[in-house]
């Protein structure tokens, strides 16, 4: 055996298992750590400005490819209390993640240390653990057991803390010998699956629920497999998007009260079945739950048992890893197409093929200020079918998942049951670290994008390209809109008159000198008819200096996006699209 510090067992233990993408900070009671990252080399660490940017970044890392865990790294106190909200997006979206902060002595735990907190109590309810290891002699069982839990079951993030003297002392650890524990997850029986299959093939109109839980499981082309042996359309939720590609004649939209699509909705209204795999029945998707669950039957398939029955009562629940319940019904779905015992859906996709050409919302815009919608529009023709999205919250986020397209598994990055501002830029700047070489386009208003603007400078110092495209209504523009049930307008407005900046013309920060004294590039844009130039030149741009690029596009200040209480009622604010030209981005003409 040989005798080494904690650290260093904690760091082969980190690459043995394949996490070697970390994002932090150093401080004086994680220096040790830091050390043995020195030493081994082997774990490349990105800088944050933020300790919470951090967590972000570790957060997108881990959302960006199959198998990947991003690691934060902080320092004693606030290190750890500000990866709490990174904390909390990873563990609301099943993301893995490891968190791990410098702690005061164990002697002094206790005495009110200078950075002395209690951060395992403080993270225990947003991760699968949270331990302050006080045994030396722990800190390789305690990783060996995060990595487990960070994998098995519903996915999540687990923080551990260490003590300065256990970081320093010594113990005796073995790496060729040490090997990852047997990550747990549960698998449906044939006899369910059977009884699943039965209740859909016995419906009329049956449609597959598409969520997170399949990204997770890697299983997007089963899930595509099996609506395609079935002919049975599929409607992803925010988290799901991308399972199957938007072009795809069975992908039916998406439903819910504000990402969702108009014939996603009226689809959903006309079943009377749904096969939930991998979904969490979010509010945002459901409504009212009696409008949702009204005239169909429910079959919930999800990792966690737990899960099915918290939202409502499935007809029909199996505790199910979704790759391997897909896998399941596909060799189910064979044996009946093989025998001919399937019914045929051929009537009933046609339905819904034909909702999607009847029921777009209006995009061609030629306003001046610009209304959001042409921005979508403008990015849909600029950035291919490879592209990355990655946003947050608000007006933008909303707006995007209406309009805009996605075409595969981990190609829509969303911070979607937290949506914490400022989550989009670290996190974009992760998903490019997990994705290198490909298109990575971030989504954002102007008050997520400025919450945590100093993140750019990790951009340009590490020379992490993207697109940033900002869409600037001086506003909270989600809240404006949500105030209007209480005839207010009330702390909203981020307009100013920049004395530096006139150009701007009331409009508030200027973004673009902000960008820019972050060391990236900048593009302002104030007419629609400008959009394409300038979506050229930032690929132009990206491409040239290997920095972040900020598009940021003036809009309209007051603006409202479609949304409602019920899938039933939702709020059309705009003019629809009456004629192709009213939408020529939209899903139905790339179908034609």
């Amino acid at each position: 055996m040989t005798k080494m510090r904690t650290v260093d067992a904690a760091v082969a233990i980190l690459a043995k298992e394949g996490a070697i993408e970390a994002f932090g900070l150093p401080g004086a009671a994680i220096n040790p750590f830091y050390s043995a990252m020195r030493a081994h080399g082997g774990i490349r660490h990105t800088l944050a400005r933020h300790v919470e940017g951090a967590s972000h970044m570790a957060d997108g890392y881990s959302r960006a490819a199959d198998g990947n865990i991003g690691i934060c790294i902080g320092t004693s106190g606030p290190a750890g209390t500000d990866m709490i909200t990174g904390l909390y997006a990873a563990w609301a979206d099943s993301i893995p993640m490891l968190c791990i902060t410098g702690q005061a002595p164990v002697a002094k735990l206790h005495k009110e240390d200078f950075q002395a907190v209690d951060i395992e109590s403080i993270a225990k309810p947003v991760t699968k653990m949270a331990m302050t290891i006080l045994e030396p002699g722990q800190v390789p069982g305690a990783f060996q057991k995060a990595f487990q839990l960070m994998r098995s079951g519903r996915p999540g993030p687990v923080l551990l803390d260490l003590p300065f003297d256990v970081q320093m002392a010594e113990i005796e650890f073995d790496i060729d010998a040490y090997e990852p524990i047997v990550v747990e997850k549960p698998k449906a029986s044939r006899k369910q699956l059977e009884k699943a299959l039965d209740m859909l093939t016995a419906a009329e109109r049956p449609l597959i629920v598409a969520g997170g839980g399949i990204i997770n499981a890697g299983a997007s082309a089963q899930l595509v497999e099996l609506a395609e042996l079935l002919n049975v359309p599929v409607i992803p939720t925010l988290m799901g998007w991308g399972t199957i590609p938007d072009d795809h004649v069975l992908m039916a939209g998406m439903v819910g009260l504000q990402t969702s699509h108009r014939y996603g909705n009226e689809t959903m209204l006309a079943s009377d079945f749904v096969i939930g795999i991998g979904n969490r029945w979010a509010n945002r998707h459901t409504g009212g739950l009696d409008m949702y669950t009204a005239g169909r039957k429910f079959v919930h398939i999800d990792i966690e048992p737990t899960q099915i029955g918290r939202v409502f009562s499935p007809d029909f629940g199996i505790a199910s890893d979704a790759g391997a319940a897909l896998d399941g019904l596909i060799e189910l779905a064979r044996e009946r197409q093989a025998a001919k015992s399937l019914p045929d859906y051929s009537a009933w996709v046609a339905q819904c093929t034909a909702r999607k050409g009847s029921l777009q919302r209006k995009t061609h815009f030629e306003n001046v200020p610009i209304k959001p919608q042409r921005v979508y529009e403008e990015m849909n023709k600029a950035f291919g079918k490879d592209t990355t999205y990655v946003s947050t919250i608000g007006l933008s986020q909303i707006a995007g998942a209406q309009l805009l397209h996605v075409f595969g598994p981990r190609k829509w990055i969303n911070a979607g049951q937290a949506g914490p501002l400022g989550w989009t830029a670290p996190a974009a700047l992760g998903v490019v670290r997990g994705k290198p070489d490909e298109t990575v386009v971030a989504l954002s208003g102007d008050y997520d994008f400025q919450f945590m603007i100093e993140e750019l400078a990790v951009g340009a110092q590490f020379n992490l390209p993207y697109i940033h495209v900002v869409v600037n209504n001086s506003y909270l523009g989600l809240i404006r809109q949500s105030q209007r049930g209480f005839n207010m307008e009330q702390n909203v407005s981020l307009a100013f008159e920049n004395i530096n900046s006139p150009e701007t013309n009331g409009y508030g920060v200027d973004h673009v000198k902000v960008a820019e004294g972050l060391g990236c590039k900048a593009i302002r844009v104030e007419n629609p008819s400008d959009l394409p130039a300038a979506f050229d030149k930032a690929k132009a741009l990206m491409g040239e200096f290997k920095v972040p690029v900020v598009v940021e596009v003036i809009l309209e200040k007051v603006t409202n996006i479609s949304m409602g209480v019920e899938i039933n009622g939702v709020n059309e604010f705009e003019d629809l699209a009456e004629r192709g030209a009213d939408a020529p981005t939209s899903i139905i003409s790339m179908l034609d």
